[in-house]
């Protein structure tokens, strides 16, 4: 598997490889984790009493102690320093992140929150390493400590790797990501420019019908597979106390996959999409639409399926990489503004109302192609209308 992912802002991307390790390199990797488990909850720990006793606790002085704990730690001393350095970076990201929201006093719900130990049967192994701490040789992955791991080259890696992060996901699969530098890789020019309003029958409609993004369905098509494997686990949950069964720990294992099965087909769906319009487009008006609130609403399952921010993201990132001029519209008012007058309806269209009707000029046209038809004019690629007027609303938020 090779997976494209842009780090943000930082002109570099990621390319994810599976891996094979060995047994014996599995369990070299769970024992470096180990390692790295304990500096992060060691810094957890520290971190608590000096906001107690009221003093700093930077990633200098976590550095410090760091090397004081390898010098008085023979287990510690035995694995490499480059991912026990690493982690501290990350503890100290993730500590001013928290401490940063509470400065800004961000609402409860939306602050990353302080740093919290890493339990053993509940984190992820996760290993980072910067160039000093790996190479690449004979098409293997060769890791400080001397920790040799096979990559499936599903394709070569555009440039040198500055730094890879190796990981285990949920169901117990090993990946390695390289960030390498990015490049443009321009596409031919087409003049045509395509707006984008994303939809619950479809996942998107645009000003081009060739474009249309139907509604995929593939956790709808796999639902039945999920409540085959959620009714194993309800016959074989364990009572209240005792461990889970060999029987319930396999059909949790089979409902996982098949979760992340259709998780990678909705991003595979997504990313094909992204090119097609991506390739046949030169600007693209995007609609800045934020479906987390949809969660608590009756259309979270719909919503889910059709997997919009995964698309909208598939098409950010593919526009950035292809040198497309890709912009992001506010959605305010987009389904009550006419596409050909920019004339705004007094009230808001409920859901169930699937035509637009035009207030000023009486022209009708389906709800969703007309808020497509608006997003080119909301995001500056069409600065006047039919008439002269630009369409109102809030100003256009391009892709950082």
């Amino acid at each position: 598997m090779s997976a494209f992912k842009e780090v943000g802002g930082t002109g570099q991307v990621r390319y994810t490889y599976r891996l094979r390790p060995s047994s014996t390199g599995r369990d070299a990797l769970l024992t470096e984790w180990a390692r790295c488990r304990w500096v992060w909850n060691e810094c957890v720990a520290r971190s608590k009493k000096a906001h107690r006793d009221g003093e700093t606790c930077g990633p200098a002085r976590l550095d410090r102690l760091l090397t004081e704990a390898r010098g008085a730690n023979a287990w510690l001393r035995a694995g490499s320093s480059v991912p026990q350095q690493q982690i501290i970076r990350d503890f100290g990201k993730s500590r001013a992140k928290a401490l940063k929201d509470v400065k800004d006093r961000l609402p409860m719900r939306q602050r990353a929150g302080m740093p919290r130990p890493k339990k053993k049967r509940l984190a992820d192994p996760t290993l980072n390493y910067t160039r000093r701490g790996f190479r690449l040789r004979d098409g293997r992955l060769h890791l400080a400590g001397g920790i040799v791991l096979g990559v499936v080259w599903s394709r070569d890696l555009p440039a040198e790797p500055s730094s890879v992060r190796v990981y285990r996901d949920s169901l117990g699969h090993w990946y390695a990501s390289f960030v390498v530098s990015a490049e443009a890789e321009p596409l031919p020019e087409t003049g045509r420019v395509i707006g984008i309003d994303w939809g619950m029958t479809e996942t998107a409609t645009t000003t081009s019908d060739a474009h249309d993004l139907a509604h995929p369905e593939h956790g709808k098509r796999a639902q039945a597979k999920v409540s085959r494997y959620d009714r194993m686990m309800a016959r074989r949950k364990p009572a209240k106390g005792q461990a889970a069964s060999k029987g319930y720990r396999a059909a949790n294992l089979l409902r996982a996959k098949a979760h992340k099965k259709v998780a990678r087909q909705r991003q595979g769906t997504g990313r094909k999409r992204a090119k097609k319009v991506v390739r046949d487009h030169d600007a693209i008006a995007v609609e800045d639409f934020r479906p987390k609130f949809l969660a608590k609403s009756s259309m979270a399952r719909k919503a889910a399926d059709a997997a919009i921010g995964a698309t909208k993201k598939a098409l950010t990132e593919m526009g950035r990489k292809h040198a497309r001029d890709v912009r992001l519209a506010h959605p305010a008012h987009t389904t009550m503004d006419c596409s050909r007058c920019g004339a705004r309806a007094k009230h808001a269209l409920p859901l169930s109302e699937r035509t637009y009707t035009c207030i000023a000029r009486g022209a009708v046209s389906p709800r969703d192609k007309n808020s497509a038809r608006v997003m080119p004019a909301r995001a500056g690629f069409i600065p006047a209308g039919v008439e002269g007027i630009r369409p109102p609303g809030p100003s256009v938020r391009e892709a950082a």
